[in-house]
């Protein structure tokens, strides 16, 4: 019975999560209430608040929520000798915070695209006033940057990419690409994630042969 109520536990809060990431991604965080929340998961405002305390508290869990699943997923590839190479780690990667791969709990979406990019904008906005989400961002950024250091570190290893270029430096530009794929997704209409695989294969072929 422990079992079935912590599953149940657990759903409800995916519920609630998902329900509010709908909400943040429609009409903004600022334009979206609580009763907002409550309507679109159509739960009772005790049973919604016996998880989050308000909107800080969601946008919070969300925001950790994603990075974990980010940081996991290269740290994952980490451990292959050597690792995916970076098209198709990003493009799995982005794959997956998109919910492009089919339901899973990154699998966001708003009218039928992915709410991620749209929740990424609205977060970096957000962090220029609010010092904790700020703190939180900068963590959860450093936990991915650790890990793409260390997928880095696996192609200077095998050979695969150059050595005298700082593991950190090739990581943030790594980082970059896809957080401005996801910030294009936001702002100027989606595209599929081959479009950021193709941009990053043809950059690293950059001085090969044929």
């Amino acid at each position: 019975m422990a079992r079935v109520s912590q599953e149940h536990l657990d759903a409800r809060r995916r519920q609630i999560l998902d329900g509010a990431a709908r909400c943040f991604a429609r009409n903004g965080f600022h334009a979206t209430s609580m009763q907002d929340v409550l309507k679109e998961v159509n739960l009772s405002a005790g049973a919604v608040y016996r998880y989050f305390s308000g909107k800080d508290e969601l946008i919070a869990a969300i925001v950790t929520e994603v990075l974990g699943g980010v940081r996991e997923a290269f740290e994952d590839a980490a451990r292959h000798t050597p690792p995916p190479m970076p098209d198709v780690l990003v493009g799995l990667v982005m794959t997956q915070v998109l919910g492009l791969g089919g339901p899973g709990k990154h699998g966001l979406t708003w009218e039928g695209e992915a709410s991620f990019p749209r929740l990424m904008v609205q977060v970096w906005t957000e962090t220029l006033r609010d010092s904790e989400l700020s703190a939180l961002l900068r963590e959860g950024f450093g936990a991915v940057r650790d890990a793409w250091v260390k997928v880095v570190e696996g192609y200077q290893e095998a050979g695969v990419m150059r050595a005298d270029v700082p593991a950190e430096h090739v990581a943030r530009t790594l980082i970059a690409a896809a957080q401005g794929f996801a910030a294009q997704q936001a702002l100027f209409g989606t595209a599929p994630v081959e479009v950021l695989q193709d941009g990053l294969r043809g950059l690293m072929s950059v001085g090969a042969s044929g």
